[in-house]
């Protein structure tokens, strides 16, 4: 572990990332490769969590928008992680890896409860650890189950996996002068109303003083760089 920047990391991949070029759903090539990309993380030394979305499946404000009651939209939400975070799990087991999904809200034929200090003794274990369901509450995206969970297990570093190289001025898709930022402060970030992720996931950070670095997942072995202390990304600090 002497190379490593960090001791223990949590990872949030959206559901979209599991998508690939399909439309809907999870693109059995894409979940093996990241998959692989977190065993070699965990080899390397590091104790590695995951929070993945459920944007390929379900999206609670998507659905409340079309209509439907909130809540419901984002219970729907909620299941739609658990069924990502078995999907991963089952990919990590089929290399190898030990793993395990606990949820928020209570589904326990499939996967263990949330359990703070059972979640740390995985990761003490060597376990990959999952955790679904969000927070367990409508109203708060996976975003800021990603951020809360970070802190009760004690993580060095979130890590927000996009489909963009860090955090730009404007959107570097449509405007070829767009600027990334090597490092911001929450601060700025909420002043400037930064939308890669919620604001109460960037408060969180700010308040408990958690690094957050986003950066583009797509590039091969991009984690572990990342684990040995490269700049790559953005990096948000208190």
């Amino acid at each position: 572990m002497s190379n490593l920047a960090y001791r223990r990391v949590l990872l949030k991949l959206s559901g979209e990332a599991l998508m690939g070029d399909e439309d809907y759903g999870i693109d059995p090539k894409v979940i093996q490769r990241l998959a692989r990309e977190v065993i070699d993380a965990r080899d390397a030394g590091v104790e590695i969590a995951l929070v993945i979305g459920g944007g390929n499946i379900f999206r609670g404000a998507g659905l409340a928008a079309g209509g439907m009651d909130r809540v419901t939209g984002d219970q729907m939400g909620m299941l739609a992680t658990v069924i990502n975070a078995l999907a991963m799990q089952d990919a990590l087991e089929k290399l190898g890896a030990k793993s395990r999904v606990m949820s928020a809200i209570k589904i326990n034929d499939v996967c263990e409860d949330y359990i703070r200090r059972r979640a740390i003794r995985h990761l003490e274990k060597g376990r990959i650890t999952i955790f679904a369901a969000g927070t367990g509450n409508p109203f708060f995206t996976t975003d800021s189950g990603a951020a809360l969970r970070a802190i009760e297990i004690g993580a060095d570093l979130l890590l927000k996996a996009t489909k963009v190289d860090g955090v730009y001025d404007k959107d570097p898709k449509k405007f070829a002068d767009a600027v990334r930022y090597d490092a911001l402060t929450y601060d700025e970030v909420i002043a400037r109303d930064i939308q890669v992720m919620d604001t109460a996931a960037f408060a969180l950070c700010r308040d408990s003083h958690l690094p957050l670095r986003i950066f583009d997942m797509s590039q091969p072995g991009v984690l572990l760089k990342i684990l040995r202390g490269e700049h790559i990304g953005t990096v948000v600090t208190a």
